[in-house]
């Protein structure tokens, strides 16, 4: 029997400057979605959770628009797995691109190519990453991206791995 431990992501010796990942998570926008994320942050732009209202708006088409702070969130998680599952820190996000509005209803997918690597001067054992991601909708129409980057620790740190926890009750047969 093998045992294959819990743990994700990548560690700063996983990333290679130019190589491109296509984060494996679509997820649809739906309107309780939209609503929620706008009470939740208190953006009352009734764009994003009023259809009548929406639908006089030029760039609404008739529909629901979906507030960009939740695609902008939306893209930045469905990038972690790949990206900064490991991080200790965000450093930076710069350059953010609204290029396309998103609608309730929308499919939105991301992907990210690694545009720096170096060993952090001030933390040894850990790098900095540089990423550019975009997030696109089911088109593949590009709706927003950004430059990032994150402080990344090597695989020596320890950190990400060996948190599952030892049952009590032995190994499960």
């Amino acid at each position: 029997m093998t045992m294959h431990k819990a743990g994700l992501g990548r560690y700063f010796e996983d990333f290679a400057v130019g190589d491109v990942y296509q984060h494996p998570l679509g997820r649809t926008i739906n309107e309780a979605d939209c609503t929620w994320f706008t009470l939740l942050t208190c953006n009352l732009n009734q764009n994003h959770f009023n259809a009548d209202y929406a639908s006089r708006n030029p760039v609404s088409q008739g529909k629901i628009l979906v507030n960009s702070g939740l695609t902008i969130a939306l893209v930045l998680g469905l990038s972690v797995l790949d990206m900064s599952q490991n991080a200790v820190a965000n450093l930076g996000l710069t350059d953010l691109a609204l290029t396309r509005p998103v609608y309730v209803g929308d499919t939105i997918y991301a992907e990210s190519v690694c545009t720096g690597s170096r060993p952090s001067a001030s933390r040894p054992g850990y790098g900095i990453v540089e990423m550019r991601t975009r997030g696109l909708n089911q088109g593949g129409e590009t709706v927003m991206s950004w430059q990032r980057s994150a402080l990344i620790p090597g695989r020596e740190s320890g950190i990400g791995q060996d948190y599952f926890p030892a049952a009590k009750d032995g190994p499960l047969a």
